[in-house]
């Protein structure tokens, strides 16, 4: 029997060969088509194909169409997660263009280095807040807190940018449902409880909710489940509030970042070398019978090798944050992520699950 990669090789070369063709006599003769129920007169094959490469080009190659963009003067924002990552670097960047950040830092009063950093801007459109997610008190004396100090309560909230989240890693079997309840805790609930708490203020101000979730939202894969359940969610959430807020003009984007993992250090080798030892003493002997210590420690050198990959700037998840922040028309979605990341998303979602699957698993 040939090997399995031989085997791909030649179904790839004949996908290829048939796309080509289907391509080259198809994709005419269907311009054409709609051409004519157009109106227009029929083209030619050769006309059909350099619409079809112009407007590729215009997709890739041109700038974004200006969108417009709102005034940071008197306008605030709450971040949730500022004490590292991309809460910490947004919560600098957007209080250098000019907004009040109210910055939650779960640190805040254990003298936490973000927080502290970001007191020291000595500012009094930086305020920093003790911020716990997961607890409905200190939520409740955060929304406390915004109320006291919005320069004009009546004119509401502009923004809330859920950015707080965790993240681990595990197949199914060595995770424990503890640790699914623990995830979703704060990328799940956090949200929605955060949300909620602001809502009234962001509909006064026809202002923003900015979910971050991730290309996990929208993609699972192995030993990753937990993030993925609770990115999803968000997605999912993200989505229903989006239809409930229009009538009221309140716009509610989601940022999915693909791998920034070096670049925040939401996981880096010590984390992952004692969460795998964590997992496997704690996983059922017959499961670590059945899987095998080889095995294992396989998976979890996928998960390693996470860490020293990927993009190690921010700047595209900042960007995108801003501009669902400050744009006068949004995008519902923004995918900072790299290329690779961004065509397998889009094969994932798009394609029927048996060929994705075959792809990439």
């Amino acid at each position: 029997m040939s090997s399995l990669p031989y085997r791909r090789a030649v179904l790839l070369i004949i996908f290829s060969v048939s796309l080509t063709v289907i391509m080259g006599f198809g994709l005419p003769a269907l311009l054409n088509y709609f051409a004519m129920l157009c109106g227009f007169p029929e083209a030619s094959v050769p006309e059909c194909i350099v619409a079809v490469y112009l407007s590729f080009v215009a997709y890739v190659a041109m700038p974004p169409i200006p969108r417009g963009s709102v005034k940071a003067e008197g306008k605030a924002v709450f971040i949730t997660g500022c004490d590292t990552g991309f809460g910490f670097a947004l919560a600098k960047h957007l209080h250098k263009l000019g907004f009040t950040v109210f910055a939650g830092c779960f640190l805040k009063e254990k003298g936490g280095e973000g927080a502290m950093e970001l007191e020291a801007l000595h500012c009094d459109r930086m305020k920093v807040v003790q911020l716990d997610v997961c607890s409905e008190e200190l939520v409740a004396q955060a929304v406390e807190f915004v109320r006291g100090n919005l320069e004009d309560p009546e004119k509401g909230l502009w923004a809330v940018v859920n950015n707080a989240g965790v993240s681990t890693f595990g197949e199914v079997e060595f995770t424990s449902m503890e640790t699914y309840k623990q995830v979703s805790e704060v990328n799940l609930w956090g949200t929605i409880r955060m949300t909620k708490a602001l809502l009234p203020l962001i509909r006064r101000a026809k202002g923003r909710v900015v979910n971050l979730a991730s290309m996990y939202g929208r993609m699972g894969n192995s030993m990753r489940s937990p993030y993925c359940v609770s990115k999803y969610g968000v997605e999912a959430f993200s989505d229903c509030l989006r239809y409930e807020m229009k009538p009221w003009q309140v716009k509610v984007v989601v940022v999915e970042p693909g791998n920034f993992i070096a670049a925040t250090g939401i996981l880096n080798r010590d984390i992952v070398a004692a969460t795998a030892d964590k997992l496997w003493s704690e996983a059922p002997p017959g499961v670590r019978e059945d899987y095998g210590k080889a095995q294992f420690e396989q998976r979890v050198a996928v998960v390693r090798s996470y860490c020293s990959s990927g993009l190690k700037d921010m700047a595209p998840v900042l960007h995108a944050i801003t501009d669902a922040v400050q744009s006068r028309h949004p995008f519902t979605r923004y995918n900072p992520m790299e290329v690779h990341w961004w065509i397998r998303m889009q094969l994932m979602t798009h394609l029927p699950a048996a060929i994705s699957d075959w792809l990439y698993f």
